[in-house]
């Protein structure tokens, strides 16, 4: 781990690589691409409930970090360049982590409620995936689930990261705000938008291989024309963005399985 954590800080700083740093919660730029919102507390399986209430110190910290963040053309986002090391003596607590296998208490656990929204707004927009990281386990059957399983971007302080990169001759802005039940996200840019996005998922199952069952689904995502009055969007491609397959933590009954 130390050995990643020193290879991923030599990168930063010897790469070539622009990293975003402007951030600036007092200004908006002018265009919303998307608003995005997820509810903070839920029950998870059989977890202790105050490590849901923990991880919203937690998203709080990770707010005041990257709240109003500009990535501009040709800049790379690093979501841990950005947060930095999540530690007691910065005000960050216990929640709850998802690592070596189980579902499990840790320091800063929660902030990848953060990551995955602003992974799920990254897709809606021309911004470029560089690095994404999904758990390798599926610990708690879904409960108002939202997005595609296996959507999200885990974190693991530093070298399991969620890296954005700009492409465009344009700014983009990320805002972030933990409200009073809900984690609020918005993408914004310079720009108006030129395309709309559909993120879908296919082919969910779940599927038995020796003693284990994994959970397996393909993400999608169709581009469209904006529409303009009189006209409807056009769509301009379908792509397949992720091929998901884990181990499932909880029981499945015979009639969900493939």
């Amino acid at each position: 781990m130390a050995q990643r954590r020193l290879f991923r800080s030599l990168s930063w700083r010897f790469s070539g690589r622009k990293y975003s740093r402007d951030v600036q919660p007092e200004h908006r730029l002018s265009h919303r691409y998307l608003k995005h919102t997820s509810k903070l507390i839920s029950r998870r399986g059989e977890s202790d409930i105050q490590l849901q209430y923990n991880k919203i110190t937690n998203l709080k910290l990770v707010e005041k970090a990257l709240d109003g963040i500009v990535i501009k053309s040709g800049e790379y986002f690093s979501f841990c360049y950005l947060i930095g090391k999540p530690s007691y003596k910065r005000g960050f607590i216990d929640g709850m982590q998802l690592s070596y296998g189980e579902a499990r208490k840790g320091v800063g656990g929660g902030i990848c409620q953060a990551s995955n929204l602003i992974h799920w707004l990254a897709l809606h927009s021309e911004l470029k995936v560089i690095e994404k990281a999904n758990h390798s386990f599926d610990p708690f059957p879904d409960e108002g689930r939202v997005l595609p399983f296996g959507s999200g971007a885990a974190i693991f302080y530093n070298y399991v990261d969620l890296v954005l990169y700009n492409p465009t001759p344009y700014d983009y802005q990320i805002r972030l705000h933990v409200a009073e039940h809900q984690l609020e996200g918005e993408l914004l840019c310079s720009e108006a938008r030129e395309y709309r996005y559909h993120i879908y998922e296919k082919s969910s199952s779940f599927i038995k291989k020796g003693e284990h069952v994994y959970r397996c689904n393909e993400i999608w995502r169709d581009i469209y024309t904006k529409s303009n009055v009189g006209a409807f969007p056009q769509l301009i491609a379908s792509e397949l963005l992720y091929e998901n397959s884990v181990v499932v933590k909880y029981d499945i009954s015979d009639e969900q399985l493939s």
